[in-house]
């Protein structure tokens, strides 16, 4: 069994999800122990959603599924990092490739992302 330190955080451990191809940094997101055992069981990339205390499969919704490349932990043994193939192009659920498609521009935000597709095509069925 791999010891992830679950304790430091309440449970869970937080992942970087980055893109096995390019090394884009798509997402973050948390895993508690079931998530992270499922995880590696399947391929597929499964977290524990903290806003409503669930278990999720990225994708199950949008279809753009993460499927793991690789697993790393830190020397800490309380983060994860993923690469994964993200199937579909988008990894955020605002339709963006990343999460992470604004940056700081002295004191806004600016996108710099492209949007792959519009959240209330996909998530309002």
């Amino acid at each position: 069994m791999i010891d992830l330190d679950f304790d430091k955080q309440g449970g869970l451990v937080p992942v970087v999800v980055q893109d096995a191809a390019d090394g884009a940094v798509l997402m973050l997101a948390y895993m508690n122990r079931e998530a992270f055992d499922k995880t590696v069981a399947t391929g597929l990339a499964t977290y524990w959603s903290r806003s409503r205390s669930k278990f999720w499969v990225k994708g199950e919704s949008s279809g753009n599924v993460q499927r793991v490349r690789d697993i790393s932990i830190d020397c800490d043994s309380d983060t994860v990092l993923l690469q994964v193939e993200q199937v579909g192009g988008a990894a955020c659920h605002e339709g963006y490739r990343s999460c992470f498609f604004r940056k700081v521009a002295g004191d806004e935000l600016q996108t710099v992302g492209e949007r792959l597709f519009d959240p209330k095509d996909v998530y309002d069925k």
